[in-house]
């Protein structure tokens, strides 16, 4: 394999900012490489079908090859880039080895960088870190030691990311904006909250600007620990910045530190703001959403129907936006209200998001209302929708409410085999449900239910064993309650216990995903790892 370091300028200049870090790749250059895909007969015409990542695609390569076609070494460095884009790791790692092994075109420090990163995704960061420590003295440059610091971070090891950065201090590698951009990035992940000023205080004495992600990385923190004086001097920081575009997520973000805080005319405030650039965004939508929910988290009702107004006047509204308007009336139980903009909702013959019917089926068993909560489960049904796990949770629980075991004990096993991985039913309900069957002495039905708590990573192999016992002959010394105490980490039916309070719920509207999450105002910054490469 042959090694040499590129002439090109290695740019470390972010070109894109929506309040998380974007991909920088290091095959950017000022040379336009056409798309990888644009003639009718292209290599990555044929690569780009081959989705299963167990299928090789060096043979597409080779196959190239013996029909006499040529491949250059930046149209090979595209398709590297397009595979890296659509999250095809595996694959992109075989065209850069096949690029080198195959083709012995020689590797630069950004083909090494790139490299580097595809085996941490696709071996782990043991075999990554074996690549570097391989890498030629020569080459160990800002480039390789930048994506070695970036693949440390990704994986939260704070220990070995700081070691790397120490490294790049010593041999004044450690001059770059993206460098601190991705350490303070890291501390905030894991919450070493401490580490920031510090890190801001060495980036001042060098003479290291800071960028909008520097500014919200700490802005980010200091709203996570309720400091609001640190929110103030950030805020004022950016808004003196002229190099700083401020957008509505920046406000967005300090509204929901002030909420925290329990200063709501700091909030409101705030949420002035975020509302006013809304217009500057590209992506509309997803303001207003996410705005609708930190105005029911204030307990404004007012401003939230005064915004669903101007929302309807400005954008057309999808799924998101209604799920957003019905999760924020039902904060204040507006059942009459959630029922209106639900039926808006059905008018508008969106596609049909079971989760939409979901937060009123919930509503409705928190009530009590199950003959509500059962005939607007089958009117969803009948328009083509498919239940899901806390649709059957919800029903459950309501049941166990009106005294209605059997049919809680039927939907909570429809929940259970559904539910994700992580996700644990309220202890209440949940003891509701084994006590019934212990009355009842269906000793199969008992052991096939407790199985299936096993088997979902509900209760623990201990607990398991010992709640068979107790249900099949009564020996114990415990009952039911105090053994399910034993291990269980109570949940609350809506979100995995695994779950970390700062999800973004925008990046999480999958089917099956809890409906809970839209209602996290908290969580809208919560940054992904930034990738330099």
């Amino acid at each position: 394999m042959k090694l040499f370091r590129s002439n090109g300028v290695f740019d470390l200049n972010i070109c894109s900012w929506c309040f998380g870090f974007r991909r920088v790749s290091l095959y950017s250059t000022t040379a336009t490489v056409s798309e990888p895909g644009k003639s009718k007969d292209s290599l990555y015409r044929r690569i780009s079908p081959i989705g299963d990542p167990r299928v090789s695609i060096v043979p597409v390569l080779d196959q190239w090859i013996e029909e006499g076609r040529k491949v250059y070494k930046d149209q090979l460095q595209n398709i590297i880039k397009q595979l890296r884009r659509y999250r095809r790791f595996k694959h992109a790692l075989e065209v850069s080895q096949w690029m080198s092994d195959t083709r012995d075109f020689s590797l630069s420090s950004r083909d090494i960088a790139v490299r580097m990163d595809l085996i941490s995704k696709v071996h782990g960061m043991n075999q990554a870190a074996n690549y570097f420590n391989n890498i030629p003295e020569q080459l160990k440059l800002m480039e390789t030691y930048s994506a070695l610091l970036n693949c440390y971070a990704q994986e939260k090891s704070v220990e070995k990311a700081d070691e790397i950065m120490q490294k790049m201090r010593n041999l004044g590698l450690a001059r770059t904006l993206l460098c601190y951009n991705v350490m303070l990035n890291l501390y905030h992940q894991t919450r070493n909250y401490e580490k920031l000023d510090p890190l801001m205080q060495e980036m001042e004495e060098k003479g290291i600007q800071c960028d909008k992600f520097t500014f919200s990385i700490r802005l980010t923190a200091y709203s996570a620990t309720s400091d609001t004086e640190g929110m103030d001097r950030i805020l004022q920081r950016m808004e003196s910045d002229r190099g700083v575009v401020l957008d509505w997520n920046t406000y967005a973000v300090a509204a929901s530190g002030y909420m925290k805080a329990g200063i709501l005319d700091k909030a409101l405030a705030m949420l002035k703001k975020s509302e006013g650039l809304i217009v500057t965004s590209r992506r509309k939508n997803v303001a207003f959403d996410f705005l609708l929910t930190q105005y029911a988290t204030t307990g404004n009702k007012d401003e939230v129907l005064r915004l669903w107004e101007v929302y309807k006047k400005t954008e057309k509204i999808y799924n998101r936006g209604y799920m957003s308007m019905i999760t924020s009336l039902l904060k204040f139980d507006d059942i009459e209200g959630a029922e209106k903009i639900f039926d808006e909702w059905e008018s508008s013959e969106l596609s049909y998001d079971f989760r939409i019917p979901n937060f009123l089926i919930g509503a409705y068993s928190r009530k009590g209302l199950m003959e509500k909560a059962e005939a607007l489960k089958s009117r969803a049904e009948v328009k083509g929708g498919k239940p899901l796990s806390h649709t059957w949770y919800y029903l459950a629980t309501g049941y166990v409410d009106t005294n209605e075991i059997p049919k809680a004990l039927e939907a909570m096993k429809v929940a259970i085999s559904l539910c994700q991985s992580g996700w644990k039913p309220s202890k209440a309900s949940l003891v509701a449900c084994l006590e019934y069957l212990k009355v009842k002495g269906d000793i199969e039905e008992s052991m096939e239910f407790i199985r299936s708590l096993q088997t979902q990573g509900i209760i623990s192999t201990d607990v398991h064993e010992k709640l068979l016992n107790y249900i099949k002959n009564g020996k114990s010394n415990s009952n039911v309650p105090s053994l399910v105490e034993e291990d269980y980490v109570v949940g609350d039916g809506e979100t995995p216990v695994t779950s970390v309070p700062e999800q973004i719920w925008l990046k999480r509207h999958v089917q099956n995903a809890p409906e809970t999450i839209v209602e996290v105002p908290m969580g809208f910054y919560h940054m992904k790892p930034c990738i330099i490469i």
